[in-house]
Order: C-alpha cells, then sequence, then structure tokens
C-alpha cells in the first residue's frame, strides 16, 4: 500500500471510528449483531468457521504472499494443490445439489464442458480501514429511492450483514476494489470456428466511494466512480473513448456519461451506456450492465434474497491469469478452456431479480450468486420474455494480495440459445492491475479532459 493510502487510511478509521459511536436509533441491524463482524462473522459478514463435513475451511487471510510487483502478473500461493476430482456430463448428478444454473447449463449443453475441483481456499482480505468502514456501515447503511439508491456508507459494501436481495446487488456494485487504478485488458468473442479478433482497452478509474480520506457520504456528491477507457485496438476503433461518472442513488440522478468518436473528433453525452443497451466490444453478446457481471442501477428488477449456500465456483483463477497462456491456447470455439479453469466449494448468497411491472428489459428474470467473503457476483442467469434461459455468466476471482482485496480477473457470458460465448477482462498478453495510481486525479476524468485526450 502506498505512503498517501496509508496516512488516508488511518484518517479514516478515526472518522469512522468517531462515527459508529453515534448510533442511529433506528439502526437496521443492532450493536450485538454488527459486533459478530471480525469475530463469529469475518469483518465483511461471512461465516468464519467452514461447514460440517470439512469442504469448506474457516476464513484465514493469507499467512504470507509471493513477492509482488506493482502491475505486474501474481503468483499462485497454492500452485501446489492437487485436483480433488472433476464434474462433468458423466457424473454431474452427483453433483446437482452443489451446482449453480449456471453450470448445470454449461454441462448440459457445451461439448465435453467440465470443472476441475480443487480444495478451498478461503484467504480473501482487506485493508483495516475498510473493516472498520464494514463495521460502521452495518450500523449505518441504509437503502433508499426504494432500494435503487443507498445512503450513509462508506468505501465497502453497505450491507455486511445483507437481509434484502438488493442489498446483495449494492455490496456486488459497491464492494471495494482499491481507490486508483489502471489496468489494460481484452474482450473476445470466438466466431463459430474459433477465430477471434480481440478489442484491446485501456482503462482508468477512482472509486470516488472508495477514498480513503472520504470525509463523509453527502460528499460524494452522489458520485460512487469515475472510469474512463481507451481503445487500444483494433486499428479501425483505436482511438474510441467513453467516460463515465456513476451514481450512487440513480433515481436521484441517473448515470452521466460520454463517448468521444475519433472520426467526428466530437465528445457527445451517451445516456444509452446503461441497462440493456448492447455493450461496445461484446459483438453485442453482453449488455451495458453485464460489465463487471452487473453494474449500474438495480431499479427496473424486483430483488428477492434466496439466501446462502454451497456451491462450485470459478476461484483462485491464477492458473487461467498465467500471463504465459496465449489466448489461443486458452479459448476453443464452444468455451474457455476448461483444463486452466480451477473450481472450489464456497458458499454464496443468491438473489432473484424480476422485471418490474412498466420496465423494460431484455432479462426479464436474473438470477446472480455472489462470493460470501467478498461479494463479488461469481455466476449469473438471465432469462428472455419467454422464461427461457438465455445466457450464463462467470466471474474468475483472484485474491490481489498486496492491496489487498479480491475481485474477478476476467468473466465470461454464454449464450444458451444460440451456442456462442464473449470474456472480458483477459490481461495474459496485456497488463495486470496497477493499484498505485496515485497521479490520476478528478480532473482528468471529466467532459473536458475527453475532448484533450480526443486526438488520434
Amino acid at each position: 500500500m502506498s505512503t498517501k493510502i496509508q496516512t488516508a487510511a488511518g484518517a479514516a478509521a478515526m472518522l469512522l471510528a468517531a462515527a459508529a459511536m453515534a448510533v442511529p436509533a433506528a439502526a437496521k441491524v443492532s450493536q450485538a449483531e454488527a459486533d459478530k463482524l471480525g469475530n463469529s462473522l469475518t469483518p465483511i459478514g461471512a461465516e468464519k468457521a467452514g461447514n460440517a463435513e470439512g469442504t469448506i475451511p474457516a476464513w484465514e487471510p493469507l499467512a504470507s504472499t509471493p513477492a509482488h510487483e506493482q502491475g505486474g502478473f501474481y503468483a499462485d500461493p497454492y500452485a501446489d494443490d492437487q485436483p480433488l476430482f472433476t464434474i462433468d456430463g458423466s457424473n454431474k448428478a452427483q453433483y446437482a445439489d452443489k451446482l449453480t444454473e449456471t453450470h448445470k447449463a454449461l454441462l448440459d449443453n457445451v461439448a465435453n464442458y467440465k470443472m476441475i475441483v480443487y480444495p478451498s481456499r478461503r484467504n480473501c482480505a482487506y485493508p483495516e480501514f475498510v473493516n472498520e468502514a464494514l463495521k460502521y456501515n452495518a450500523l449505518n447503511a441504509e437503502l433508499v429511492a426504494d432500494g435503487n439508491g443507498v445512503a450513509n456508507a462508506k468505501i465497502a459494501a453497505p450491507f455486511p450483514i445483507p437481509q434484502e436481495g438488493v442489498e446483495l446487488v449494492w455490496n456486488h456494485n459497491l464492494r471495494y476494489r482499491g481507490f486508483k487504478l489502471n489496468r489494460q485488458f481484452a474482450s473476445i468473442a470466438p466466431d463459430g470456428s474459433g477465430s477471434f479478433t480481440p478489442v484491446t482497452v485501456y482503462d482508468e478509474v477512482i472509486f470516488t466511494y472508495s477514498d480513503p480520506a472520504l470525509q463523509s457520504f453527502e460528499s460524494l456528491d452522489n458520485i460512487s466512480l469515475k472510469y474512463l477507457q481507451t481503445v487500444i485496438a483494433p486499428s479501425r476503433r483505436a482511438g474510441e473513448l467513453l467516460l463515465v461518472h456513476e451514481t450512487i442513488n440513480q433515481v436521484k440522478g441517473a448515470r452521466n456519461a460520454w463517448q468521444y468518436n475519433p472520426g467526428t473528433k466530437r465528445v457527445r453525452r451517451a445516456p444509452t451506456v446503461a441497462y440493456d443497451n448492447p455493450q461496445s466490444y461484446s459483438d453485442g453478446r453482453q449488455t451495458t450492465d453485464q460489465f463487471d457481471l452487473f453494474n449500474g442501477s438495480p431499479d427496473r428488477y424486483t430483488w428477492t434474497n434466496q439466501g446462502k449456500s454451497e456451491k462450485y465456483i470459478a476461484y483462485n483463477s491464477y492458473k487461467w491469469a498465467d500471463p504465459s497462456n496465449t489466448y489461443e491456447q486458452m479459448l476453443t470455439a464452444d468455451s474457455l478452456n476448461q483444463d486452466l479453469m480451477r473450481y472450489e466449494l464456497h458458499r454464496v448468497w443468491t438473489a432473484e431479480g424480476k422485471l418490474r411491472e412498466g420496465q423494460r428489459h431484455i432479462y426479464t428474470r436474473r438470477v446472480m450468486s455472489f462470493d460470501e467473503d467478498t461479494y463479488n457476483m461469481v455466476t449469473g442467469e438471465m432469462y428472455d420474455s419467454r422464461g427461457q434461459l438465455w445466457r450464463v455468466q462467470e466471474g474468475h476471482i483472484i485474491n490481489y494480495y498486496d492491496l489487498p482485496t479480491c475481485w474477478n480477473n476476467s468473466d465470461v457470458t454464454y449464450d444458451i440459445q444460440a451456442g456462442y460465448y464473449n470474456v472480458q477482462g483477459l490481461k495474459n498478453q496485456e497488463r495486470e492491475i496497477n493499484y498505485a495510481y496515485d497521479e490520476l486525479n478528478e480532473d482528468l476524468l471529466t467532459p473536458a479532459a475527453l475532448r484533450r485526450r480526443g486526438v488520434r
């Protein structure tokens, strides 16, 4: 962690501790419940204990981590682990109760699909100032605007002891992913023969909501992050820019977005960069709100918390993220190369979203599962207007142990009906996340700055 962040983190911790002393009379979570955080519950609210069968271990942060150079790739702390077994079409019924609907659909519909299962590792942890923020949020955060906004939260998941389904969605949207970062990644949509042309993207982001020196929720002015994306390749698209200012209460103020097109050399507002409009570099295979598996306002759905269950999910995906893998090795015509994927048994929260009456979206129903140790969305099922399963999603978590934080290194969407897929976030032949991007400031993430950058 940089010196700037350490200093700011100390200030943030004192502010949060002072604020936590003034617990609102109508706190949604009692003091006794909040006191479980860091005790019987992990700081983020997961069950600290393992399961009775011993197939899910107790939570314990990594005692030691491999050496890491900022912006470089992450060595696998579990490289010596050996597979326990493989789930495929021949034995899927044996594990049905531990499979998400995403993986059932893939095992049923994708030829030779398999899941190689390894010992489960629960080592995701966060800086102490994040843990303090989680305690504060447990007592102070609240839903507003009929669940379509959040108030009185800071830095990390606003609802570490979640009750409502929409709280799980907000925990994913506002989970801690560092403060300032940049990275470069590829999005790839193979055709029926397995051929592809990567779309390479460079992005920069300030998670204003996760500023370690955040003074108050009100000081955010309803903005949770500022994000700038630059298309690097292919050459016909190089120089396209997208700027997003994401809002927290999207009823109070919708997402602000602007685009720069090098052909017209103009910056224009982009109100269509939201909801079910096609994501620009997915070849039409993903919607805008599928970036990061889900993003943006949850307001078009009514959400139900379906509780927690044990499921096999992609986890500790260092082998998949290894820079020695070429994209040609990683991708087949039908699916990702499952020999490079690692699955583990974890507890997940599940939320179901049903399209509200009077609202429009190409997905009339969504089911999302979230890792209990991070609130990263790990799988998703999207249904069409007939109620038929249409697309499924999978995220690939790794532990960025130098910060530390855990989130998806990449994610994939499979179209079950059409038989194709799109994967995004691949950094194997690009550059890894740089969490020490201290020189990035908010003046560089404005429409005016977009115009200045828009020179090709």
